[in-house]
């Protein structure tokens, strides 16, 4: 039998205890796992090998993590998981607007960290699986002014047929929303229909995701059409719905 393909971590940390505890955790729980103590080492090992997941820290030593994770982001859609030592909500926000897929505070758990990496992957996995012509008929899809969402392979379609990428949390908010359709959901009922993990989950978690979402789907994110804000309320998915 052949043996099982691991998937490939990298891990970018300043701290060689963080970067060992790291890898030690999360090859015990079945990963291949690299790692790098700086961005040019993050660079290099990106241009050596394909990856699932880069786990990096915010604070690195004479480099800013948010401009390495935009870097990131610019070239690749891999997920992204920050980890920062600092209690800021704002670095949090920040991570998130950057579309980071999720953000651990140190310390953390060590059984979170792996669930969430778990989690993050898995996500990742669903939303890049290719769909099969003979799976077609049984895929649930939605559409709204040409877009198609495809709820059975989590993708999203532009009306010119591109896909538009989605990270896990930004697909279920807007699965939330679009399944509402005309009715206002307030952010605690988003909240609970994106937290999936009980973890550092806060309001402006929503905030974030809907700007993401508005800069990807609206014709013109500063005054959106489909994603309208309710003051006080929450936020109404306001385009027509249909199943295709």
């Amino acid at each position: 039998m052949t043996e099982p393909v691991r998937l490939r971590i990298l891990v970018v940390d300043d701290e060689a205890d963080m970067r060992e505890l790291l890898q030690d955790l999360l090859e015990d729980s079945g990963y291949e796992v690299h790692t790098a103590a700086s961005g040019e080492e993050m660079r290099s090992a990106l241009g050596a090998a394909v990856y699932s997941l880069v786990i990096l820290d915010l604070r690195l030593k004479g480099e800013d993590g948010m401009q390495l994770a935009r870097e990131l982001r610019r070239q690749s859609s891999i997920p992204i998981m920050m980890l920062t030592g600092k209690g800021d909500e704002t670095d949090r926000i920040l991570g998130l607007e950057i579309a980071a897929d999720d953000f651990l505070m140190k310390p953390f758990n060590n059984r979170e960290l792996v669930a969430r990496v778990r989690a993050t992957l898995r996500r990742s996995t669903e939303l890049s699986a290719p769909t099969s012509r003979n799976d077609q008929y049984r895929h649930e899809r939605l559409s709204f002014d040409g877009w198609i969402l495809d709820l059975s392979a989590r993708t999203l379609a532009r009306p010119d047929g591109k896909p538009e990428p989605l990270t896990g949390a930004e697909f279920t908010l807007l699965e939330a929303l679009v399944k509402a359709h005309g009715r206002v959901l307030s952010r605690d009922q988003l909240l609970e229909a994106t937290r999936g993990l009980d973890a550092n989950v806060f309001d402006r978690t929503i905030d974030v995701l809907i700007l993401r979402l508005r800069r990807k789907i609206e014709p013109n994110p500063r005054q959106p059409r489909y994603i309208r804000t309710e003051r006080g309320l929450g936020y109404q998915f306001c385009e027509a719905v249909v199943q295709c």
